[in-house]
């Protein structure tokens, strides 16, 4: 043992003495800064609307809009100029004298506290912490009864601090100031749309709440059915059911979309993989529904084509993460069941005419599932015949259900089998799956649910994701669809894409599918050699690398060997996740992408395919 053997039994690399020497305790700054994804989730550049810069602006918010919770302050402004962010509420201000406790030292606040801060979303002591730690500059100034303090951060670090009065008029409240740091977050910048999808939802969340963000206003009156009316997608059957109660707030519908849909959040926080309060809330909803008919409709009936807008609020959260993205108190159960029911029930005989447009969605659900479930037989029987396992897949060992170790398992979608046999070489068998698709998949544009089981490659594809009944069984963390940079690759891209969004389209609202971005050209040279991502890249390297330069254009993913593809795929693999900006746009979307063709719109697709849908 010790540091003469060079590998060990699994053949990785081994090298050190592991002894007390090695073991090291960080400071809470250290440690936020070493391992900020256990903080504020991914890092990113902010393409993502998921990005580490938008958590630091949300953990800033959050706080404004937990004094307005608590009955203090109605208006909170937020400034973003550059990389600078600034953020002003008029609640009560922080206690002067713990104003460097309260933004530098970890678990110390008031959110503890259930007289001063009862349904807050932060209640660890970390976010606000958090963003000081990283950002290259942070400053707080909070101002109490004419009074004030102040203090300035770098990196976590204090270096300035004091008190003083402020004029006569000025309100109180808190003010935040910071930068991210770009030694963490690299080449970033904010994408404006993503900041005000976020601000709106926090208008929705909370009413009579003002937001304005560099000039413009956010309010809301409505709440939770102003949300719906914003992104429902396609037109609702009857008119939006909605409950407001102290700690429970729903909007509800239908559509003749596929599928279900659903905006849930706990203390304003948007909780995008649900938690018990969301699985509450269904059950819930089902039995209101079937009360008032009397009926004992199924779940999957009566829920199909639904959308809705759940905000609860609890006094002791528990989520599964700092990131918040999933709620796991398992007391809220109960009594979230009974006050939905009860709501929905009421609801419903307070409008018969949306009751009888329900009653009349529900049994034409019913119809299609028998139809479904013939074709499905069908469909199964003749796969029994095939094989057992799912042709054209090659799995991997761990999946989404297998805890920690499936958290980062991913399926590349790709073409053909010359683009997959690179891939089958250089993959990691542990956590990536390929599926190889024969050419062109079927255009599903305006098709319904039961065709997917008429053709075997698309059947075998939602059979291989696990995703046949519901998502519960997705079997893998991330979709990649890996496809040539050519307009045949688009186009497959585009089929895909159409497929996800036309039966699936949870898959892409919860941010599971990506594009995998390839290179386009090799530059190397005998002691060199940089693969490049566009011709830009491309100009910039054969520039860089001077005489003797040779540059390869890759056309296809099978010119690219599995010894290269490997890097391609590895820790510095780059995909761009697909985003929808609103969910209402997705039906026109699909019209005009995958409806009849045109000699034009087959020319603007070309030159300007996912325009509408980012990827």
């Amino acid at each position: 043992m010790g540091e003469n053997i060079k590998k060990g039994a699994s053949g990785i690399q081994q090298s050190g003495i592991y002894d007390e020497s090695k073991i090291q305790t960080l400071s809470p700054l250290e440690h936020i800064r070493l391992r900020s994804g256990m903080y504020i989730g991914r890092l990113g550049d902010g393409s993502n609307q998921n990005d580490g810069i938008y958590i630091l602006l949300k953990e800033i918010i959050d706080n404004a809009v937990d004094e307005f919770i608590m009955g203090n302050g109605s208006r909170i402004d937020v400034l973003i100029e550059g990389s600078r962010v600034k953020v002003r509420d008029y609640g009560r201000g922080i206690p002067l004298g713990k104003v460097v406790e309260c933004v530098s030292v970890i678990n110390t606040g008031a959110k503890y506290n259930d007289d001063v801060f009862q349904f807050s979303v932060g209640l660890n002591g970390v976010g606000t912490k958090a963003v000081n730690a990283l950002s290259s500059y942070f400053k707080v100034i909070s101002v109490r009864g004419g009074a004030c303090a102040e203090a300035v951060f770098e990196r976590g670090v204090l270096k300035s601090s004091r008190t003083g009065t402020v004029k006569a008029g000025v309100s109180d409240g808190t003010f935040v100031e910071f930068v991210p740091d770009s030694e963490i977050f690299h080449n970033y910048a904010y994408n404006m749309e993503f900041v005000e999808k976020r601000l709106w939802n926090y208008a929705y969340l909370n009413m009579g709440l003002e937001l304005t963000c560099n000039g413009q206003r956010y309010k809301s009156e409505h709440g939770l059915l102003d949300l719906l009316k914003t992104e429902m997608e396609g037109e609702s059957l009857y008119d939006i059911g909605h409950y407001k109660g102290p700690q429970l707030e729903f909007a509800f519908t239908h559509s003749n979309a596929y599928g279900e849909n659903y905006f849930s959040f706990v203390n304003g926080q948007y909780t995008s993989d649900g938690g018990t309060h969301l699985s509450a809330f269904k059950e819930g909803f089902l039995k209101g529904v079937n009360e008032f008919f009397r009926k004992s409709y199924k779940s999957e009936d009566v829920r199909e084509g639904m959308t809705a807008a759940v905000l609860v609020k609890v006094r002791d959260p528990v989520f599964e993460s700092q990131t918040k993205n999933k709620l796991g108190n398992t007391d809220v159960r109960g009594w979230i069941v009974s006050e939905t029911k009860a709501a929905v029930d009421d609801w419903l005989h307070r409008n018969a005419d949306a009751a009888k447009m329900l009653e009349q969605k529900i049994t034409a659900n019913e119809r299609l599932r028998t139809e479904l479930n013939a074709v499905k037989k069908e469909a199964k029987e003749a796969a029994k015949k095939i094989a057992l396992k799912i042709p054209k897949l090659k799995d991997c060992r761990y999946h989404l259900d297998d805890g920690v170790k499936g958290e980062n398992s991913m399926i590349f979608v790709t073409e053909g089998d010359s683009a997959s046999g690179s891939m089958v070489g250089s993959r990691d068998v542990m956590t990536q799956a390929i599926f190889s698709l024969r050419g062109k998949p079927e255009n599903m544009y305006g098709k319904k649910r039961a065709d997917i089981y008429k053709n075997a490659e698309l059947y075998n594809l939602m059979m291989a994701l696990g995703i046949e009944n519901d998502l519960e069984g997705l079997r893998y963390a991330k979709i990649i669809i890996a496809t040539d940079a050519d307009n045949d690759g688009f186009h497959i891209r585009n089929l895909l894409l159409t497929f996800f969004l036309g039966y699936f389209e949870e898959l892409v609202t919860s941010g599971r599918v990506f594009i995998l971005e390839t290179p386009l050209f090799r530059v190397r040279t005998k002691k060199d050699t940089r693969y490049c991502y566009s011709e830009a890249e491309r100009d910039k390297a054969v520039k860089e690398l001077g005489a003797g330069t040779e540059v390869t254009r890759f056309k296809g993913l099978g010119e690219i060997s599995p010894k290269e593809f490997g890097q391609f795929i590895g820790d510095d693999m780059r995909i761009i996740p697909v985003e929808v900006r609103a969910l209402k746009d997705v039906p026109a979307l699909l019209e005009f992408y995958m409806g009849k063709n045109t000699p034009s719109r087959r020319e603007f697709i070309v030159h300007n395919l996912l325009e509408d849908i980012d990827a």
